[in-house]
């Protein structure tokens, strides 16, 4: 059904075990869910191994060392087995609801993309739990994209992890396919972590020289989708369209002075 890829930090400290947990969390998913762990980060071939996973460790990378998007889609779609894809931050812990409204969606359309609001968390104990003491992390936040193969196709080279990929992956898809904003049917767990991982934190992750080259690789701040331009909603397993979607634009406002550190 479904082929999880990521691409993770290095498997060190804190955010090593988060992204193990993160990972035992797809594996656990089924045996017709594939899962996918890219790039060469200290740990990833041994984690990817202990949770039965597959690393394909070879990924081109920016000028500065960050792995790039369109090498992560190309790797995943020659070694994808199934024909759905979900691309998720190596952070986000995934449970069996979105399996259930992968189905429902794959039923009732045949080109979409479903993204939704992740919950901010530290080490859910289960569904009930993240429901329970998470916050919604809000429509400018996106961690997970699930898609038909051949949904994208020349793929820029931005930046993951930076500001505007996320995006990106919106504002294409949105050309020629639905999105759907799944956030009442699916809960997906943003495990708590600092940006240590990033040389300069997260001031250089959001508005450093990559999020600007990110953004002028993504085509400018008209195409800084977030869930607001989300065409359709999944409630309840049933596709409806998106009543705020042609209002769109004061989002746009709002997410490009986020987005770029206008306050």
């Amino acid at each position: 059904m479904l082929t999880i890829f990521s691409v993770p930090k290095p498997f060190l400290g804190a955010i090593g075990e988060i992204q193990r947990r993160a990972l035992a969390s797809w594996t656990r998913l089924g045996d017709d869910v594939q899962v996918l762990l890219l790039g060469d980060e200290d740990g990833a071939a041994e984690a990817a191994r202990e949770a039965g996973a597959e690393h394909l460790p070879d990924l081109a990378r920016t000028e500065l060392g960050t792995p790039r998007l369109d090498a992560a889609f190309a790797a995943a779609d020659r070694a994808a087995r199934q024909p759905l894809r979900c691309f998720v931050n190596a952070d986000v812990i995934l449970f069996d609801d979105l399996l259930a409204a992968t189905r429902r969606v794959a039923e009732q359309a045949e080109r979409f993309l479903i993204v939704g609001q992740t919950v901010d968390v530290d080490e859910p104990r289960g569904r009930d739990d993240a429901i329970a003491r998470g916050e919604r992390r809000g429509a400018a936040a996106l961690d997970y994209f699930v898609f038909p193969s051949g949904l994208y196709r020349d793929v820029p080279p931005l930046a993951i992890g930076r500001a505007c990929f996320d995006n990106w992956l919106v504002w294409r898809a949105r050309q020629d396919a639905i999105v759907v904003d799944a956030t009442a049917d699916v809960v997906a767990a943003h495990q708590r972590h600092d940006y240590a991982h990033v040389a300069g934190g997260k001031a250089e992750a959001y508005y450093g020289e990559e999020a600007a080259r990110n953004l002028e690789l993504a085509g400018g701040k008209s195409r800084l989708y977030t869930l607001h331009d989300a065409s359709h909603v999944l409630r309840r397993g049933r596709l409806h369209r998106n009543p705020g979607a042609p209002l769109r634009w004061r989002e746009n406002v709002r997410k490009a002075a986020w987005k770029l550190g206008v306050r």
